[in-house]
C-alpha cells in the first residue's frame, strides 16, 4: 500500500509559492485548490505491506498569526509524527499563537502501519496521527497515553459518536480529526449500469474497466458487503467463499491501483469505468476537472475511514501535544480541511463554516451519515496476515 497523501508534498509546494507571492499582492481569501486536496493519498484500510522509512523530522516554522492572547514564553520542540500536508500552517494556528517560541517538528508517515513501527521501534514523536484500525493495539501496547479531554477547549463540540471509537478501557486515548469514505466511483457516461451495490462490480457488463485498490483489507472488505458478510467476524467456510468471489471478479478488473493520481487519471480518460474503493478526495478533483463521475451510497453501505491524533507514552511534551491537538480541533482548522481537501470533519461548530456544497456533496450535513458508514474496524495480526495472503493469490491469478 503506498503513501496515504504524497500528492500533499506538491501541495505544501504550492502553499509555500502563494505565500511568497503573497508577500507582493494583495492577500486574498483562500479557495479551493482543484488538484491538491482532491488527489489525496488516503487509505481507509489497514496497510497490508511493510512500512516504508521516511526522512527525518522536517523543521516547520510556526505560522504567523496575531495571538489573541498573549503569547507563552515557553521554548523547545514539539514534534509530530504525521501525513504529508497537515504541517501546512493553517491547521495550527492556534498553538502558533499560543506558542510561538516553540519549534514544532514534523517527521511524515506514508501508512498507519508505519505509525505504528515506528514507536515500537522507539521513534520519538509527542503527537502520531495514525487511522483507527492501528488504534487498539497500540494502546494494548502501551504506546500511546490517555488524553485529559478537559483541556481541549473545543471538546464539547466533537461528535462523540466518532469520539466514542477512540475511547479504550473507559479512558480517551484517540482523538479523532479526519474521516472519508471508501466507495464506488463511476464514468456514469460510459456505463449503460450505475451500481448500485458492491455486488454490482461483478456484472460481465464493466469486463476489462474496473480499478480495484491494492489492499487486501480493502478487497476482503467488499467482497463480503458484496456477499452480505460482516467482513471482521467470517469464519474459515465464508473466508473461502471472499477467495472465490474475488477470484470470479478478476476478469473485470483492469488494473490494481494504489496511487490515488494515477486512479483519477485513468477515470479521467475513460479507461476505468468503475473504480472500487476510491476515496471521496478523487470524487471532488474529477468533479472539478469536468468529468461526469457519479459516488455511489451502495445499499450496503460505504466503507469508512477515521483517523485521529495520540500522545505517544515517551511524549515529553505532552501538555504541549494535547494543546496542538486543540488547535488541529479548532473551527477554521476543521472548515479548511473540508473546504479545500473534502473530508469529514469531527468538530460539529465548524459545519457552519464549510461551503454549502461540500457538505451536500458528501452528505455531511445528513445527520445519519456516520451510522450508516461501514468504518474500518481493528484486526488481528492473524487476519491481515490472512487476508493478505488472499489478496496475493488473488492478484496473481489475472
Amino acid at each position: 500500500m503506498k503513501t496515504r497523501k504524497s500528492w500533499m508534498n506538491i501541495w505544501s509546494l504550492l502553499v509555500l509559492a502563494s505565500l511568497l507571492l503573497a508577500a507582493c499582492a494583495p492577500a486574498v481569501t483562500p479557495t479551493a485548490a482543484p488538484a491538491a486536496p482532491v488527489a489525496t493519498e488516503v487509505p481507509a484500510a489497514a496497510p497490508t505491506e511493510a512500512p516504508a522509512p521516511t526522512a527525518a523530522p522536517a523543521p516547520t516554522d510556526a505560522p504567523t498569526a496575531a495571538p489573541a492572547v498573549a503569547g507563552s514564553t515557553q521554548t523547545g520542540n514539539l514534534v509530530l509524527l504525521d501525513w504529508s500536508g497537515y504541517e501546512l500552517p493553517e491547521f495550527w494556528k492556534q498553538f502558533a499563537s499560543q506558542y510561538p517560541n516553540v519549534k514544532v517538528d514534523y517527521s511524515f508517515l506514508s501508512e498507519s502501519a508505519e505509525a505504528y513501527a515506528k514507536l515500537q521501534s522507539g521513534f520519538y514523536a509527542d503527537l502520531v496521527h495514525p487511522c483507527s484500525n492501528y488504534w487498539k493495539i497500540m494502546v494494548d501496547e502501551g504506546l500511546v497515553q490517555p488524553i485529559d479531554t478537559s483541556k481541549l477547549s473545543h471538546w464539547k463540540d466533537i461528535n462523540q459518536s466518532l469520539a466514542k471509537q477512540g475511547e479504550f478501557n473507559g479512558k480517551q486515548y484517540w482523538i479523532p480529526w479526519d474521516w472519508g469514505f471508501e466507495s464506488i466511483l463511476v464514468r456514469k457516461d460510459l456505463v449503460k449500469t450505475v451500481p448500485t451495490s458492491w455486488n454490482d462490480l461483478w456484472n460481465p457488463e464493466y469486463k476489462g474497466h474496473i480499478a480495484l485498490y491494492d489492499s487486501g483489507e480493502s478487497a476482503h472488505v467488499i467482497a463480503a458487503l458484496a456477499l452480505g458478510l460482516d467482513p471482521w467476524a467470517t469464519t474459515p467456510e465464508q473466508d473461502a467463499q471472499i477467495k472465490q468471489k474475488l477470484l470470479d471478479l478478476m476478469p473485470n478488473v483492469l488494473t490494481i491501483w494504489s496511487s490515488q493520481t494515477d486512479l483519477d487519471q485513468q477515470l479521467a480518460s475513460g479507461d476505468v469505468w468503475v473504480a472500487a474503493n476510491a476515496w471521496n478526495a478523487s470524487y471532488i478533483k474529477l468533479l472539478g476537472d469536468g468529468v461526469k463521475v457519479e459516488y455511489i451510497d451502495p445499499k450496503e453501505g460505504r466503507a469508512g475511514y477515521l483517523c485521529g491524533f495520540a500522545v505517544p507514552t515517551k511524549s515529553k511534551n505532552p501538555d504541549l501535544a494535547v494543546a496542538m491537538i486543540d488547535a488541529y480541533l479548532a473551527p477554521d482548522a476543521q472548515a479548511y480541511l473540508a473546504n479545500e481537501y473534502g473530508y469529514g470533519i469531527v468538530n460539529n461548530a465548524a459545519n457552519s463554516l464549510v461551503k454549502p456544497e461540500t457538505m451536500k456533496l458528501l452528505a455531511l450535513d445528513d445527520q445519519n451519515i456516520i451510522s450508516r458508514t461501514i468504518f474500518y474496524k481493528f484486526i488481528t495480526a492473524a487476519q491481515r496476515q490472512a487476508w493478505t495472503d488472499v489478496w496475493s493469490e488473488v492478484k496473481t491469478s489475472k
